[in-house]
């Protein structure tokens, strides 16, 4: 049986290299609401609905249980997939706090994110939960994620976007950097070039695969495979998930979310 990754789009395709790198025997089944992404420009209302949405289409598909790769959809909407779904629920961002708590040297801890994820400062209060007194500095950072799907990762251009962003977090001396967003991963080298070495990147993607690998999930499984659906497969999506997955998807679904469905 399969366990579940639910997307806004393609970044979770992130998620899904993590996780089989680190659960190769694992079944996956990955979902991406493309019709409807971004869900970080959304309001809170309008991502629970989406998430209730998705949960509910990934209760009648059987799954074992889900992992909500969407940052944005974790921070403001975890609640809701575990209300509506029946099994196991992992976000990204519990198990990105606990790398980053574990990471730091005293702080400060910077955060970037999507609007929507920085906003509800989901990162920043649980981690200040768990060292109370820490610095946290949190950056929206809406224009890492069409560099990210357009393959301008590294040069001047990203470089610049990069310096502009982070300019706070390095005046503040930051030590340790939380990548709220499953697009940021693959700005990893521009990232530590601007921050230099000394700064520890936190990527959510390879921390939730590492958060699932400790709770058993895949255990004693052996094959693998993946199933890949979204709700709209029009435009260039096939040509930039092969960019976030590393790989060309073989067949792809189109399907319906909605209440309706």
């Amino acid at each position: 049986m399969s366990w579940g990754v639910f997307d806004s789009g393609v970044g979770g395709l992130t998620v899904v290299r993590a996780l089989r790198e680190a659960l190769p025997g694992v079944r996956l089944a990955y979902l991406g609401d493309t019709a409807r992404v971004p869900y970080g420009i959304r309001s809170v209302e309008t991502v629970r609905r989406y998430a209730a949405e998705a949960a509910r289409f990934f209760a009648r598909d059987g799954v074992r249980g889900l992992i909500v790769a969407c940052n944005t959809a974790s921070a403001v909407a975890l609640d809701v997939f575990e209300e509506v779904f029946p099994g196991k629920v992992l976000g990204v961002v519990e198990p990105g706090v606990e790398e980053a708590v574990a990471a730091t040297r005293g702080g400060p801890i910077g955060v970037i994110g999507t609007p929507a994820t920085i906003r509800s400062d989901a990162y920043g209060t649980r981690i200040r939960e768990r060292l109370p007194g820490v610095g946290v500095i949190s950056v929206a950072c809406p224009l890492f994620v069409p560099l990210a799907e357009e393959g301008w990762t590294r040069g001047e251009v990203p470089r610049l976007v990069a310096e502009h962003y982070l300019a706070p977090m390095i005046e503040a001396r930051i030590d340790t950097l939380v990548l709220g967003c499953t697009h940021y991963p693959l700005l990893k080298p521009v990232l530590r070039e601007v921050l230099g070495e000394g700064v520890r990147l936190v990527d959510s993607a390879e921390a939730v695969a590492r958060a699932a690998a400790r709770l058993g999930i895949g255990a004693g499984e052996t094959g693998g495979g993946e199933r890949f659906s979204v709700t709209d497969a029009g435009g260039s999506f096939r040509e930039v998930a092969a960019r976030f997955l590393g790989r060309e998807i073989p067949v792809l679904e189109t399907v319906h979310l909605g209440p309706a469905a």
